[in-house]
């Protein structure tokens, strides 16, 4: 009852706003009001082996694999609709520092992905990199804020030793799908002495996917030290589609 208490009265102050419709938030509402919560477009592919998040990376995989790869799953919580306030969700934990509400959203994902047979296997970990100029601006990777999250409630290893952005690339918003597969070409590399060995099944991170072409870069670099028959798969918050 304290905590109410204290929240109540910190609200009167710093009211806690909604980050899709910036309604003020009543004392059990975190992050996101009760009705945006209900609205909130979620696609459910985690316990969908194949679904048009899965199918597009796959894409990429058998465009560029040189032998036969198991299929990687993919997954989101939600739809990025760049015409909606939930593009607010991605856009507050990537640009504004809202690592509270990136946490928040991450652990309904890792809940997702913990429920699901498909990433039963999962043992390790992998956020996509930010260039070392990037992260030093902005103070933190939030790729890596979700895939702690998720690496947390999955009970796997959280691996930063693996990959490394040694290329700043530019902003991919507005970019075609060519440009962004040229943007991210070559933009990661292996760390010195990256070790997969034992590794099962790995789960790539990152905060939006597009076109595929930033998590596809990295699974290319991980082949390199990868068993073959390790299952390379995709989860990030929101997904562009449907």
């Amino acid at each position: 009852m304290s905590g109410y208490v204290g929240r109540a009265v910190l609200d009167l102050f710093i009211p806690r706003l909604c980050v899709v419709c910036g309604r003020s938030l009543s004392l059990r509402e975190e992050h996101i009001c009760l009705d945006c919560l209900a609205d909130l477009p979620r696609t459910y592919y985690s316990k969908m082996p194949r679904n048009k998040m899965a199918d597009r990376f796959n894409e990429l995989i058998q465009r560029d694999a040189e032998v036969p790869e198991p299929y990687s799953y993919a997954t989101a919580l939600f739809y990025y609709r760049a015409s909606t306030g939930y593009r607010d969700i991605t856009k507050g934990l990537k640009y504004k520092g809202d690592i509270a509400s990136g946490r928040f959203f991450s652990r309904m994902l890792a809940e997702e992905i913990a429920g699901s047979s498909l990433y039963s296997d999962v043992d390790t970990v992998v956020p996509v990199p930010l260039h070392w100029t990037r992260r030093w601006s902005r103070g933190y990777n939030q790729a890596e804020v979700i895939g702690e999250t998720i690496a947390i409630r999955l009970g796997a290893s959280l691996r930063l030793d693996i990959l490394e952005r040694h290329r700043r690339t530019k902003t991919q918003t507005k970019m075609t799908i060519e440009r962004k597969e040229a943007n991210v070409s070559d933009a990661f590399r292996l760390k010195k002495r990256a070790d997969l060995s034992g590794c099962r099944h790995i789960l790539l991170i990152d905060d939006v996917f597009t076109t595929g072409a930033t998590v596809n870069s990295c699974r290319k670099v991980l082949r390199g030290i990868a068993d073959s028959e390790m299952r390379i798969s995709v989860a990030t918050l929101a997904c562009v589609g449907d």
